[in-house]
């Protein structure tokens, strides 16, 4: 019985792509040799030794026909290998999904779905590692911002304070000039606390994601004059702490490359639903030709993949661009936040 089980785990282990490539080759070659040889054999030719001249052209004949056979049957059988290669060359563990279809060859389809198994793992450890990353990375933005605020903000206060007493006691001589430090001063805890909402998001905490988003395009219209319009769903479902999180960063980086990048004059930010797929949509009438994707860009890759969303960047040239997020399935994540 033992002996019959590893007779029928061996049969059913597929072999290995170099010997199962090797027996292709070995198969087909043989089989072009064999059919070569048969039709020699019934065929009225005959070769002598020494060759005679007009047998020349019949062996020549013989050995194209052969040559073109076994070309041709090896092209088509080592075909998935030129897709295989195709594949490898575009592959981007930041844009999932990219798969090869297995093929009808077996040989080579035991390949092509060991490769697609290797994506998959090298896919979910990507996915796994960039959640701690982007994770340790929001725990310490939320540090730094407390310690702006608390610390360094209260500071600042605490000199606005001191200046006020010193401007009132002050002679008249010196009073405009301690305004213009206590003005210098309040415009620096304005941009601490500036600094601070946008390493927390504590609109998105404390009104939600609408709110956050419309402070977002309030605050690009405020520093950098673009004219935002903005297109939010009202009836948005309860997504989570993530997908918000995600849709909100994913914003925020793409109304700051705006701002500073773009040299746009108007912007559109949407979020949109059809029930059951939601759509974060943001385009500018910018200069657009983004041709290289910095770390801003893959961040943002990086974020969609949490949630399983897909973004999709278009900048052309003169026409602006346009960043589109897909989440698919929102039903179930708002019945299972």
């Amino acid at each position: 019985m033992t002996e019959r089980t590893d007779r029928q785990a061996a049969m059913a282990t597929p072999r290995p792509p170099a010997q199962a490539l090797f027996r292709r080759l070995f198969v087909i070659n043989g089989l072009v040799y064999a059919v070569g040889t048969l039709v020699l054999a019934v065929s009225p030719a005959t070769v002598s030794s020494p060759v005679v001249l007009a047998e020349v052209p019949v062996l020549v004949v013989g050995l194209t026909l052969m040559l073109a056979a076994n070309g041709l049957l090896l092209r088509r059988s080592l075909e998935p290998l030129d897709a295989l290669t195709t594949l490898m060359k575009r592959v981007d563990l930041l844009r999932t999904g990219d798969r090869l279809a297995g093929s009808g060859n077996s040989d080579l389809a035991h390949l092509i779905d060991t490769f697609n198994a290797m994506l998959d793992r090298l896919e979910a450890e990507r996915s796994a590692s960039s959640a701690h990353a982007l994770a340790a990375q929001e725990g310490e933005r939320q540090r730094i911002a407390r310690e702006l605020h608390d610390e360094i903000g209260q500071s600042l206060t605490v000199v606005l304070l001191g200046l006020k007493r010193v401007v009132d006691r002050a002679p008249s001589g010196l009073k405009d000039e301690l305004r213009d430090v206590q003005e210098s001063v309040r415009a620096s805890l304005d941009e601490v606390r500036q600094v601070a909402r946008r390493l927390r998001p504590g609109v998105l905490e404390d009104l939600g994601l609408h709110a956050a988003l419309s402070a977002l395009s309030s605050d690009l219209s405020q520093r950098s004059g673009t004219r935002v319009t903005r297109a939010i769903d009202p009836d948005l479902p309860d997504l989570g702490t993530d997908v918000e999180l995600v849709l909100y960063r994913i914003a925020q980086e793409s109304l700051t490359n705006i701002a500073r990048h773009a040299a746009a004059t108007r912007a559109e930010l949407s979020l949109t639903t059809d029930g059951r797929r939601l759509a974060l949509r943001i385009t500018d009438n910018g200069r657009g030709g983004v041709s290289r994707e910095g770390a801003g860009i893959r961040g943002m890759r990086e974020r969609a993949l949490l949630v399983g969303a897909r973004l999709v960047i278009d900048s052309p040239p003169g026409e602006g661009t346009c960043v589109r997020l897909v989440v698919p399935d929102i039903v179930n994540r708002s019945l299972h936040p």
